[in-house]
């Protein structure tokens, strides 16, 4: 079957485009249109092109199978303006969701309808690139200069009435793509539908409107995009060069680099060894807990249409439980998730009790109570009891070894870690945490319920803290240390807001609460050895009981939504430092980065080489949508990729002269580096 096929029907040529599943503007689909196009031109009796694709959506993008290969001709701005330059006018039918290179065809051609239920979008600045087949020139001759910039710089896609009132749709319409395209090209015929050929309107963005986007511009990806899309004030095959040559440009970008590596971060943490599987069915779950992490896991499969049992220890707890997972669906009422009948509807799955035996026929259950050992232990002798044959027992537990819960059980080959994200409803990021009994078909439909819950699953391996927290409780030392050497703590969360980071490291252990990094240290004190580096200053500001955002003051001093720097804090650091004889030392932004980001990939190139990650990949993607990481670096092992392996390991030897304790090179580290390879090289041999 050819990706292009038309259909000539009297005046009216139909050109259908089937390239499932997406439609992807592969080499197959770029060479048939040129080719329909042509047809049509070839054949007097056609007066009009009705364009239009099969299956569940128009064009979605470009084809991820030809990323990274030769570029095949005809490549698709060449197509576009094929289509642009067509003297038979074209009506373009889009339905499904019409982005990034599907959205620059629709634009080159001379009319568009949509069809109900169409989004349309611009997303290249997701992957560090920007529109490269004329959306930066095209789309602001077709709609006001406010929408197309926040089009081109957002990549958020937008409604077909939002794009139906902006006049990037002339009509919108219910029907197949085939007939809505039929009727458009008669339309055309008689006049009713009048088609203008893009390159001849004015452009309509404005200088002010340019200016504004600049001001809130972060990072090169959305700043080059600006520059392409200012020129579209210039004539068309002009603004082209420049569109085309600022997108070549952002190929050889780092960002690039990195953002394409998240993009396929997302689907490579799919590939786990019990991926072949028979997952077992999912239709009722169990939360012991009803606490924020708890509601949110409540919430999250609520939202995803499974009846859930929440247990809370506590009587007084439940209605306070219920309370709080119905806040939970409002705010997807608000956010257009769900209707209000919905709501309601999805609340009446929910029961709320004290009673564990109502816990006796769910097919999966998940702890989320105290981080305890002891705590757990009876939760999952009590559900070893209760239970029925099959059910899956999983903790939340963010630090706690799996196979120790699931030892406290006689099916230890039912139990797993699923470690959720805070707020759990929200965030993307699910640890699935293999104990060294756990069945592999407790893993494939620990994945399962991943995907349906719109998350990403990480498998990750038993150790202290699994694969993202083990990392950040290790590059965490890095900002205390560089606190008592001198740097304020302020300016080390600035440094690295300005890497990329949403947070710098103090307002988010203040956002989490300074008590629970307290009490993971005070488990750990037994252990630590007597020549590791230990800074009190958190410490000191737990015993003030100034816990973070929840009790007023942490690190910083809230008020409302401002915050301030806590005076106190220099005052803690300097009586340390003066009982510790450390004469303090200033520290630049960039030694603030190199510092925190060496840790980080020394940290988590021992994951690796351990094998509690399965490929470096993986730490990426825990990285990347838990802990906001960068997306343009692309995680830490890619950032390390492109900065240089070569130059991660020197700088762990410099910084070794100062904390050899601290500071030692992992093995897999200095290996890939003898033998002149990356990370990512790893990431090919799975």
């Amino acid at each position: 079957m050819t990706a292009v096929h038309i259909t000539i029907e009297g005046a009216i040529a139909l050109v259908a485009i089937d390239n499932p599943p997406v439609n992807a503007a592969g080499f197959d689909v770029r060479a048939g249109l040129v080719a329909a196009v042509q047809t049509a031109a070839d054949n007097d009796a056609v007066k009009v092109i009705g364009l239009y694709a099969a299956g569940r959506t128009f064009v979605a993008g470009a084809d991820i199978r030809e990323f990274g290969q030769p570029p095949k001709l005809p490549l698709l701005p060449e197509v576009c303006d094929v289509l642009e330059a067509s003297a038979k006018p074209i009506v373009c039918v889009l339905h499904g969701t019409t982005l990034g290179g599907g959205l620059e065809l629709a634009l080159s051609c001379q009319a568009r309808v949509g069809i109900k239920g169409l989004k349309l979008g611009l997303p290249e600045v997701n992957l560090g690139l920007l529109p490269g087949a004329g959306g930066t020139q095209r789309l602001p001759r077709l709609v006001d200069g406010a929408t197309a910039l926040g089009m081109i710089t957002s990549g958020k896609p937008i409604t077909a009435q939002a794009a139906l009132e902006a006049g990037l749709l002339d009509d919108l319409q219910d029907g197949a793509p085939e007939d809505v395209a039929r009727q458009a090209a008669r339309q055309v015929l008689d006049g009713t539908l009048t088609p203008r050929v893009t390159a001849a309107q004015p452009n309509r963005l404005t200088q002010e409107q340019l200016d504004s986007f600049r001001a809130k511009a972060k990072g090169e990806v959305m700043v080059r995009a600006l520059k392409a899309a200012e020129a579209s004030s210039l004539p068309m095959a002009e603004g082209l060069a420049i569109e085309r040559a600022l997108f070549v440009e952002a190929l050889q970008s780092d960002a690039h680099k990195g953002m394409k590596h998240a993009f396929f971060a997302e689907r490579a943490v799919a590939h786990i060894p019990e991926a072949q599987a028979e997952a077992r069915d999912l239709a009722t779950a169990g939360v012991i807990g009803g606490g924020t992490m708890g509601s949110g896991i409540a919430t999250a499969m609520l939202l995803a249409g499974m009846p859930v049992t929440l247990i809370e220890m506590q009587a007084d707890r439940v209605e306070f439980a219920r309370e709080t997972i119905a806040r939970n669906l409002d705010g997807a009422v608000k956010r257009g998730k769900m209707s209000a009948e919905q709501r309601e509807a999805t609340l009446a799955t929910l029961t709320c009790t004290t009673d564990m035996g109502a816990l006796a026929d769910v097919d999966l259950v998940i702890e989320a109570v105290f981080e305890s050992m002891d705590v757990k232990r009876d939760v999952f002798g009590q559900l070893d009891q209760i239970c029925k044959a099959g059910a899956i027992l999983a903790s939340n537990t963010s630090y706690l070894d799996v196979n120790e819960i699931a030892a406290c059980t006689k099916r230890p080959q039912d139990v797993i870690g699923l470690h959720f994200f805070s707020p759990a409803h929200v965030m993307r990021l699910l640890e699935v945490v293999v104990a060294k009994d756990t069945a592999p078909e407790v893993v494939a439909t620990s994945f399962k319920l991943a995907k349906k819950l719109r998350k990403i699953a990480v498998r990750s391996e038993v150790c202290d803290g699994f694969i993202g927290n083990r990392i950040l409780a290790y590059y965490r030392k890095s900002t205390a240390y560089m606190q008592l050497d001198g740097a304020p703590f302020e300016q080390i969360d600035s440094a690295l807001e300005a890497f990329g980071f949403a947070m710098g490291p103090f307002a988010v252990s203040d956002l989490a609460g300074q008590d629970i990094g307290w009490a993971t240290r005070k488990r750990l004190a037994p252990t630590r050895p007597e020549e590791e580096r230990y800074v009190e200053i958190a410490d000191r500001v737990c015993e003030q009981g100034w816990f973070g955002r929840k009790s007023g003051k942490g690190f910083y001093v809230y008020d409302g939504k401002t915050r301030s720097v806590n005076p106190a804090i220099a005052e803690f650091a300097d009586a340390e430092r003066a009982a510790k004889g450390i004469t303090a030392r200033s520290f630049n932004d960039q030694e603030i980065v190199d510092c925190y980001m060496a840790a980080m990939v020394a940290e988590a190139a021992r994951v690796v080489e351990e094998k509690i990650a399965l490929r470096p990949i993986d730490v990426d993607a825990v990285f990347l949508f838990g802990y906001g990481f960068p997306r343009h670096w692309g995680g830490p092992l890619q950032y390390a990729d492109i900065t240089g392996l070569d130059v991660i390991l020197s700088r762990i030897e410099n910084y070794a002269k100062e904390d050899a304790h601290y500071w030692q090179v992992p093995a897999l580290l200095r290996e890939l580096v003898a033998a002149g390879k990356s990370f990512n090289d790893l990431n090919k041999n799975h």
